[in-house]
């Protein structure tokens, strides 16, 4: 979540409900393992969690057990008292807690909060109360545990997760639980999650044989094997073409780059904590790049430009590689490896509001053309570490508003959300089940083009600094992958499916004439396969269902005879026989309207 929506959150009743609840659950389990060690304990976008450090595995039979416990004390009707502290009280409190007691040290310091996140300054130590669990927390809560409905909250999974999100600490127990205002949005939640099982896109990946990753590689590292490569392929192909008729150079940059370059575009300043470590080449110092905007901006100068060129669009599926610490690896939404489809944009001042425009609406060309059609965008203004001057951010805004505004989206403003170089326009999608991801991101740069001195001339003949605009359309390739699936359960549209039709024919005698068929529809530009498994029809048409495939084309004796082929679909429709033309038209026109 942006900061000022987080804010937004921290400061909403279901918020204190997760919070509490969360501090309810440390409570029962503190009861069920005396002897457990506690360690933090946040509300996060959907629920809660707290890590333990637990004397053996918890199990599902101790998740039901330390639930209705919780429920119990929620009955209790037991105030959260808070109390400020000094640290000499503090440490007395927790001096059997030992990852409380690094807390304590650290907040006197004034480094983190009690969560482990940095801060900048010394905050005030306070204690929070209720019934008899006691822990080191700012808050806030409700006022009394009966404010938590014993039916509106369930807890869901347990993990292991690192004290501090470090692989060189301890490994902790995180439980996860979630908790709503009423037991009918826990209800819904619980269908969503359930849905959310089966359209995992790991489970679908392995299922549909799609991709893959292994500790012998590296952890993070993706293989797109055969079919998830094919649509990839379609997909970049899509991507390419698109791109050609907007207008669009297309460049390609190096996996690697010198120090100087990273110093320059200060990403050894702020960054350097998600880069890889330096690679030594003839005594210097190389990165692998975790972004690709130098590239493009050297690109840029490597000559004289005029105003005339302008805007300038380059466009790169370039791969990048970040540094993820591996408790945060997730299939492919989350990885160390991967291809942006990203693009900068160079234009004058008086083209911004044009190009803008242009940027926002290719985006939801681009989103639209893979099935999503619910949109909301998010602006991000200026925060108070900004760089640039402010006659130029509010510029910038106004031009993002009014975009925006044109645009007729959905949107609201995230005060403070922008980039300390430049305002941006944030889109979210939903998927099918109704959740939010973030995709594109619309961020303009007043930092770059200063740093690595970027000018054209002007129609006065004088230098003039170009404006820039970052865009990142599905953001990685991988990521955007994985929403697919999910969104689509693995059942891509026709457009997408890695295998549009499979023949299935009926007996041997029919093998021939299936073969036949399916060269007539590869030259039709049609994905095809035959299934000539000794297998039963049945079993072939369950196969097929199964590995998504949209069209299944059965063939006997009576298909032979009449040139035609028996139809039917994944969903388990039977439109029934049609001759071979009348399905390759089908085909087509599904393909064409990408359905």
């Amino acid at each position: 979540m942006a900061e000022k929506i987080k804010e937004k959150y921290e400061e909403s009743k279901l918020y204190r409900l997760r919070h509490s609840t969360a501090h309810v659950m440390a409570e029962a389990v503190l009861d069920k393992f005396p002897e457990a060690k506690i360690a933090i304990g946040p509300a996060i976008e959907d629920g809660f969690y707290y890590d333990f450090d637990l004397p053996r595995p918890i199990t599902p039979e101790d998740l039901k057990e330390i639930e209705q416990r919780m429920q119990e004390i929620v009955k209790g009707k037991f105030d959260f008292k808070r109390e400020v502290v000094d640290a000499e009280q503090a440490k007395e409190l927790f001096k059997d807690q030992p990852f409380k007691l690094e807390l304590i040290r650290d907040l006197e310091a004034g480094t983190t909060d009690e969560h482990g996140n940095p801060i900048r300054e010394k905050p005030e130590l306070s204690i929070y109360k209720s019934d008899t669990f006691v822990d080191l927390c700012r808050g806030p809560h409700v006022e009394n545990t009966a404010e938590i409905n014993p039916k509106s909250f369930k807890l869901l999974t347990v993990a292991g997760a690192y004290w501090r999100g470090d692989e060189k600490n301890a490994m902790l127990q995180r439980i996860y639980g979630t908790v709503w205002e009423t037991p009918e949005e826990l209800k819904e939640y619980l269908r969503v999650m359930e849905e959310a099982k089966k359209r995992d896109h790991r489970k679908l990946g392995k299922e549909l044989d799609l991709f893959s990753s292994n500790d012998e590689i590296g952890t993070g590292l993706i293989l797109w094997h055969p079919n998830g490569a094919k649509i990839r392929k379609i997909m970049t192909d899509f991507w390419n073409d698109e791109h050609e008729k907007s207008g669009y150079d297309f460049v390609f940059t190096p996996h690697i780059g010198k120090a100087s370059l990273w110093e320059t575009s200060g990403h050894l300043g702020f960054y350097k904590d998600n880069m890889y470590s330096p690679i030594d080449i003839d005594g210097q110092q190389y990165f692998l790049k975790p972004m690709n905007c130098p590239f493009h901006l050297h690109i840029y100068k490597s000559r004289i430009r005029s105003y005339r060129e302008l805007p300038l669009r380059f466009a790169e599926m370039g791969t990048v590689y970040r540094y993820e610490r591996s408790g945060v690896l997730h299939g492919l939404l989350r990885v160390r490896g991967f291809t942006q489809d990203d693009a900068h944009h160079f234009c004058t001042p008086e083209q911004m509001p044009d190009e803008i425009d242009f940027v926002l609406n290719f985006c939801l060309h681009i989103l639209r053309s893979f099935g999503f059609t619910d949109f909301k965008a998010y602006l991000g203004t200026k925060p108070h570490d900004a760089i640039g001057e402010d006659s130029q951010w509010a510029e910038a805004e106004a031009a993002l508003r009014a975009s925006l505004d044109r645009s007729g989206l959905d949107y609201e403003t995230d005060a403070g959300g922008g980039a300390f170089y430049g305002p941006k326009i944030d889109l979210k999608v939903k998927d099918a089940i109704g959740r939010e991801w973030q995709l594109s991101t619309n961020q303009f740069d007043f930092n770059l083009p200063e740093r690595f001195d970027l000018t054209y001339i002007g129609e006065d003949g004088q230098q003039h600094r170009p404006y820039m605009v970052h865009r990142a359309l599905m953001g990685s390739m991988e990521r955007f992958f994985g929403i697919l699936i999910e969104h689509y359960g693995g059942a891509f549209p026709v457009w997408l499916a890695p295998i549009q039709a499979v023949a299935i024919p009926i007996a041997d005698r029919h093998f021939d004439y299936a073969k036949q068929m399916v060269a007539q529809l590869k030259a039709q530009g049609i994905r095809a396969s035959l299934d000539d498994r000794g297998e039963r029809m049945n079993a072939k048409i369950r196969d097929a269902q199964k590995q998504k495939i949209p069209y299944m084309l059965v063939i006997g004796d009576q298909e032979m005879e009449s040139g035609q082929v028996a139809l039917r679909l994944r969903s388990g429709e039977n439109p029934g026989p049609m001759s071979l033309d009348a399905f390759i038209a089908k085909a087509k026109q599904d393909i064409a309207e990408k359905i």
